[in-house]
């Protein structure tokens, strides 16, 4: 208790808006299981079809990227914390919007996909940006070591409650309602709505600065920065797949929802307290170390999956998956606004520029991976795109670890050519 007492002591000793930040994304973080796991959980269950799912995730990332342009134009007339907020808000909103739709065709699939990326493109383009303004490089491993405990705690209760609640209620008669497995998705999304309009309430106590240059649209860019958009081509290409693999994969070879949640669970409980630990005490230069522990992480749980695709396979492969994801982040992030801290200054730019194009960047990325899986969905087979295409990507992001190596030494050279001056 001793113990707790000083980590909590510690969080209030950082400044107020880095605090409201952390506590508004920890209430999101309820939110985003839900739309990493369950909806596509949803749409594979009323589809029966993997290619549908990633049709829905190709047009949720064509909808991030589009608001993530139109973003930039918004910011000169309304402050990023009301974007943030009304990405918050009407992401919740969308997916309960979804949930209430009977018959899922590709017309149906690909609007709801898109409203949802457009509300995701406000939160996390504008998440960014707060984020930037409002950390320093030396304490952005505290700040997401403790976003990506939040992170992992809520991958760890959030299925367990909901993949529960959805096996009890199935053919449970409440109020005169029998109910079925769609519509207690409907009420779990409800209550997701509830829970965004609480966090919007906690991001208006924030005083936040905003970027003065409000000019967002370049075409050439230091190299420095074209080093990073690759590396964020890298991510996004296995981004794709954390969202739609587990949910088809358990779904395909394990069972029910309850049994998602089971898996996401078991895998999250000691990631969240080692991200933490390695956010609390771990120093910038440690970033590369724990961003090469992720990848080898992950490309062994693609083995795994790919070797076995079995349900021994797949739950190792979550397991992987799920101490992978918040590893890479944690090293990431930091990585990613260190660079556009260097590159902001030398190219004398707003910082959402860089924001901007890094989603572009993702969204590449994304696309290829998505791709790839419906390419070899359809002229091959599911079953060969669900074993193979997860081992050619993650085989691909192992480049990703000496493409950060040489971002990091650049910025660290361009941080002590600055302190010379």
């Amino acid at each position: 208790m001793n113990k707790l007492k000083q980590e909590y002591l510690f969080f209030k000793q950082q400044e107020h808006n880095m605090r409201i930040l952390l506590i508004t994304n920890m209430l999101y973080a309820l939110v985003l299981p839900v739309v990493e796991i369950f909806v596509g959980a949803y749409i594979m269950r009323n589809t029966s079809e993997p290619t549908m799912v990633a049709f829905y995730q190709l047009a949720m990332y064509t909808g991030i990227v589009t608001t993530s342009f139109v973003n930039g134009f918004l910011l000169k007339r309304y402050k990023a914390r009301t974007l943030y907020a009304a990405g918050i808000l009407v992401s919740g909103i969308s997916m309960f919007g979804m949930m209430t739709i009977h018959s899922l065709g590709f017309l149906e699939l690909g609007l709801a996909g898109f409203l949802l990326g457009a509300a995701s493109g406000f939160f996390w383009t504008n998440r960014y940006l707060l984020t930037l303004y409002n950390t320093r490089d030396d304490n952005r491993n505290y700040f997401f070591g403790l976003e990506s405990f939040f992170f992992s705690i809520a991958s760890i209760g959030v299925p367990l409650i909901i993949g529960a609640f959805i096996s009890q209620m199935d053919g449970k008669e409440i109020f005169g309602m029998l109910f079925n497995v769609n519509q207690s998705y409907r009420v779990v999304t409800l209550i997701e709505v509830v829970i965004t309009v609480i966090a919007c309430g906690v991001l208006w106590r924030g005083k936040f600065s905003v970027p003065k240059e409000t000019s967002f649209l370049f075409l050439h860019f230091h190299r420095l920065w074209k080093k990073m958009l690759l590396l964020a081509s890298l991510k996004g290409m296995v981004q794709g797949f954390l969202v739609t693999a587990p949910a088809i994969l358990v779904l395909k070879l394990v069972g029910n929802e309850g049994t998602l949640g089971l898996i996401q669970g078991i895998s999250g409980a000691l990631t969240a307290i080692l991200v933490y630990v390695l956010g609390r005490i771990a120093k910038p230069e440690d970033r590369l170390k724990i961003f090469a522990g992720g990848l080898v992480v992950f490309f062994a749980g693609t083995l795994c999956n790919g070797i076995l695709f079995s349900a021994t396979g797949v739950i190792l492969f979550v397991l992987c998956k799920v101490i992978f994801q918040p590893l890479f982040d944690l090293a990431y992030f930091p990585i990613m606004m260190k660079t556009i801290d260097a590159v902001a200054k030398i190219e004398a730019r707003n910082e959402y520029a860089y924001i901007m194009s890094h989603e572009f960047g993702l969204f590449l990325g994304r696309a290829f991976g998505l791709l790839l899986f419906l390419f070899l969905a359809y002229c091959v087979s599911q079953d060969f795109a669900l074993k193979y295409a997860l081992i050619i990507v993650a085989g691909l992001q192992l480049l990703a670890y000496p493409l950060a190596k040489n971002i990091t030494n650049q910025t660290n050279t361009h941080k002590e050519d600055e302190n010379k001056k």
